[in-house]
């Protein structure tokens, strides 16, 4: 039987939405204050979605414990407190809006975990605003 289990963390980031090939006015057309050269940030949360079958020896699709100590390892130590842009060498090339920030995070995971489990990855940027990638 299929089972999802879930773990939740936060983070807090900043970062410019920002594409180097449009120039000042069409960047702020169309990515506003999120535009701000001085860079702003977000209170993240995130909701890692782990699917997979019960294992029947342990009871667990997998112990999430696992879960917590790979979103420590992943996420929360190369974005907690940093500049998205400029410290996070996955964003280098990339605009770090949610979606792109939800992908990257999903890629860790699969490189981490193989193909045994689905993953889903919801990333909340405000209360109101959230993504979910699923890979």
């Amino acid at each position: 039987m299929r089972t999802t289990v879930c773990r939740r963390a936060t983070f807090n980031a900043a970062h410019r939405l920002f594409n180097p090939k449009w120039d000042e006015e069409t960047n702020n057309r169309i990515f506003g204050l999120c535009n701000n050269p001085n860079y702003h940030g977000h209170n993240y949360t995130l909701i890692v979605k782990i699917t997979g079958d019960i294992n029947p020896e342990t009871g667990y699709v997998i112990d999430l414990k696992t879960v917590k100590d790979l979103i420590n390892l992943l996420v929360i130590e190369p974005f907690d407190h940093n500049n998205l842009n400029l410290d996070v060498p996955d964003f280098k090339y990339l605009n770090p809006t949610a979606e792109n920030i939800a992908k990257v995070i999903w890629e860790k995971f699969r490189n981490h975990l193989g193909i045994t489990f689905d993953i889903k990855i919801q990333l909340h940027e405000t209360e109101n605003n959230f993504v979910e990638y699923p890979g």
